[in-house]
């Protein structure tokens, strides 16, 4: 019968706990498990899990290259055929194109992330769009559509898509 009362643990499933330094006799003792001397044994004992006792550690090991510039600008591209395919569909109001109205018909994910127009695909109707960058192509496949574009300036860590 199982009764709350009567409940315990599984044989192996509870292990008994290590007493250090309860004196000689209880295997414990002594140093209690830390051995004789060294930064291991002392109390206050931090290393660092990272610390490779004194030898060159790896991050200065491995080689170092290539640069990084503190100014380059990330862009969100958006191709002249989505462009193209949102104008078929109906989508561009007016046929004016800017990050706002981009993010708010998904073409791009971010509102604070510049966007570049590039020149993949074919465009028809005619658009003005407005935007941070152009590829050249792109600007040439608007003109050619009888579009125009505008440029926004694209400056990093800056919100540019305010509506």
């Amino acid at each position: 019968m199982n009764i709350l009362g009567n409940l315990k643990y599984a044989p192996g499933a509870r292990k008994k706990v290590k007493r250090l330094g309860r004196g000689v006799g209880s295997g414990h003792g002594k140093t209690a498990g830390k051995g004789h001397k060294g930064q291991r044994s002392r109390s206050g004992d931090q290393i660092r899990p990272w610390f490779e006792g004194g030898q060159m550690p790896l991050n200065r090991r491995i080689p170092k290259f290539g640069f990084k510039s503190p100014f380059r600008v990330e862009f969100q591209v958006v191709n002249v055929s989505t462009l193209g395919k949102l104008a078929e569909s109906g989508k561009l109001a007016d046929g004016i194109v800017t990050p706002a109205v981009l993010y708010k018909l998904g073409a791009v994910a971010k509102r604070s992330v510049p966007v570049k127009i590039l020149g993949d695909g074919s465009l028809s109707a005619k658009l003005q769009v407005t935007a941070n960058a152009f590829s050249k192509s792109a600007s040439e496949k608007i003109a050619a559509a009888g579009g125009k574009i505008e440029m926004i300036p694209a400056i990093s860590g800056t919100k540019t898509l305010e509506s």
